[in-house]
């Protein structure tokens, strides 16, 4: 016999940690960096046709000061990154990012001294959404695949300590160019 037994019907145990987890994922206020065409497909994701209130995401702040999570759609310049680095400092904690197209994730097919060939190499990314340009529907997927890391992450001070493991163990891993592959 477990507690669960004895409480009466209508009781839901959950950690605190779950709990904080699950209103933080619901309640995501996206800053909107629209640099390019990808700015169009996540336009559209505010449309009825694609309805991103069902996610608690229907206010789209103008302002970092009241915005959790960066929506970076499109190429980002050498000219814009101290934008996009201010930008996200300016935001409240907890915060995130969201990489939209792959201009964004990895410069695209712009390969020139003008375009940034990443926006991680700016400010830490959560979530990478590939595509040229993306459709609403995968920018859905990536936002309920964030939700799913918002509502599994620590709380607090483990959550700092999550982070820095995080970081250490992103500068201690194998660079890509000397990755040898399947084959090799």
């Amino acid at each position: 016999m477990g507690l669960e037994e004895k409480l009466p019907s209508g009781i839901v145990l959950t950690s605190v940690e779950g709990l904080v987890g699950q209103m933080q994922s619901r309640s995501v206020w996206p800053a909107t960096f629209g640099l390019a065409c990808c700015a169009i497909e996540m336009m559209a994701v505010g449309t009825p046709d694609y309805d991103i209130s069902r996610f608690g995401m229907e206010r789209f702040a103008a302002t970092p000061r009241q915005a959790d999570l960066m929506i970076v759609a499109g190429r980002v310049s050498q000219k814009m990154a101290p934008v996009v680095r201010q930008v996200y400092d300016q935001m409240p904690n907890p915060k995130w990012v969201l990489s939209m197209g792959v201009c964004a994730s990895s410069g695209g097919m712009f390969n020139n001294y003008a375009i940034v060939q990443g926006v991680d190499h700016i400010v830490p990314v959560d979530v990478y959404l590939p595509g040229c340009p993306p459709r609403p529907q995968m920018l859905i997927n990536a936002i309920l695949e964030l939700h799913e890391q918002i509502r599994s992450s620590k709380f607090g001070v483990d959550r700092v300590k999550a982070a820095r493991a995080a970081e250490a163990a992103a500068m201690n891993a194998t660079p890509t160019h000397e990755m040898k592959g399947l084959l090799a």
